[in-house]
């Protein structure tokens, strides 16, 4: 019966729920790198939420496979200009799995023209303006929903105030 209950469950998954499920998939598919991979996500997940002493919601989840993501980045970038290419690619391979889980990020066209329409609610802000148009800017994307790369905006900014 128990069985029966989980399997006609109609909410959608959480996050950590969708990760032990493709974690267990990709043990069957014998798939070492996604697996372990996974196992990362997974492990960076239950420690904030030890962290927290509470279960994560959604956003707090996104949160956390941002920062990794950020991490990542950093860590192609080092090994980059390190000469290590295979560790560059593993990480930038990493990425690309994390990203499967958070929503699309925005698109250079799509941030640019969210930081305009910030500005144009703002009035005529200038320069020194700029942390209150950043952090306008980036309350509009989350509360859309969209994950966007918080260097690309601060550069759509200055261009934009720089304009003024």
């Amino acid at each position: 019966m128990a069985g029966w209950l989980v399997r006609y469950n109609w909410r959608s998954m959480t996050l950590v729920e969708q990760i032990q499920q493709d974690i267990t998939a990709a043990m069957k598919a014998r798939d070492e790198q996604r697996l372990s991979a996974l196992r990362m996500v997974k492990a960076a997940l239950k420690n904030r939420e030890i962290e927290k002493m509470a279960p994560l919601d959604e956003k707090e989840s996104q949160a956390v496979l941002a920062t990794l993501i950020k991490q990542r980045k950093e860590s192609v970038e080092q090994f980059t200009k390190g000469g290590r290419q295979e560790m560059a690619d593993k990480e930038a391979a990493e990425i690309v799995l994390i990203e499967t889980y958070l929503p699309k990020a925005a698109g250079e066209a799509e941030i640019v023209a969210g930081v305009k329409a910030v500005i144009a609610e703002m009035g005529s802000p200038t320069m020194k303006d700029m942390g209150s148009v950043m952090k306008n800017a980036m309350a509009r994307f989350s509360g859309a929903g969209m994950r966007v790369d918080g260097k690309i905006v601060s550069e759509a900014v200055k261009r934009e105030l720089a304009g003024k």
